[in-house]
């Protein structure tokens, strides 16, 4: 199921879709206002969220589906047999397959300064592709295990990316994706990366059921979100949503969802 919450009333869920197979990747268009949904070994659907009806569906796979992402009028789509499929948004029809890797597809990123398409891959590493022509520029050998979640800085300075091998690794986009930094950040694999709006700060998860909260300039730490503290998740936390929101005490929350079938919203004071 996808369900959409409100956050004055969290018990108050909507369910706007039903499908066969699990959901494990979402993307928001906001540009169009469509939600489009990741169906494992189905395809995508587009959901207009205004109208509240599904605007169609394109069976494109028989494998899970781990991340979508949009760039005007195409979409991206990684998948766990190692293709990342370029689908056409209006007809969604396939334009292209992109196979550089026979393990899986885990995580997508666009720089659109540099018009370029980043994927990450359970073989351990980045491959850089060019947006218009699909071809390869660059592999990156990043990490010791796979590369979960990779996420551009908001002005697109550095490539942050997070890893099964519980690293958190920064590229400078400046110097050719050259490693700025690398950080032992969790006990276990990191699973998601996200930025608040204003990029000042980010967080992470992980399969060691905390989230962190990041200074975004030097990088540092500053704070532990965890169940023995803040009676937070009790398993792995695999998904951060960090909200451009302030309302009734609410003041950019961030969402975060695990495998114990919980999602929580944290509100943090500064």
């Amino acid at each position: 199921m996808v369900v959409r919450w409100d956050l004055q009333e969290p018990e108050q869920g909507k369910v706007i879709a039903k499908v066969e197979a699990s959901v494990y990747a979402l993307h928001f268009n906001a540009h169009f206002n469509h939600l489009l949904v990741g169906q494992n070994y189905e395809g995508i659907h587009i959901i207009d969220l205004e109208q509240h009806k599904s605007l169609g569906s394109l069976k494109m796979t028989q494998a899970s589906i781990f991340d979508i992402a949009t760039y005007r009028d195409k979409i991206f789509v990684a998948t766990s047999d190692g293709q990342v499929t370029v689908l056409d948004y209006q007809k969604l029809a396939i334009l292209h397959r992109i196979q550089e890797s026979n393990e899986r597809a885990r995580s997508i990123a666009i720089h659109l300064g540099n018009n370029e398409l980043i994927v990450g891959y359970s073989d351990n590493c980045i491959r850089v592709f060019d947006l218009s022509s699909y071809q390869l520029k660059k592999t990156i050998n990043a990490h010791k295990n796979s590369v979960f979640t990779l996420q551009f800085t908001p002005d697109h300075r550095f490539l942050l990316s997070g890893s099964r091998d519980a690293h958190l690794k920064i590229w400078d986009t400046q110097k050719n994706y050259e490693l700025h930094e690398s950080i032992v950040a969790h006990m276990y694999a990191i699973n998601h990366i996200d930025f608040r709006a204003d990029g000042r700060f980010f967080a992470t998860c992980s399969m060691d059921k905390s989230v962190k909260i990041w200074d975004a300039e030097r990088f540092q730490l500053l704070k532990v979100i965890d169940k023995a503290r803040h009676t937070g998740h009790g398993t792995s936390v695999n998904r951060l949503l960090w909200l451009d929101y302030s309302e009734n005490g609410l003041d950019q929350p961030i969402v975060s969802a695990s495998d114990d079938r919980t999602l929580s919203v944290w509100n943090l004071e500064w």
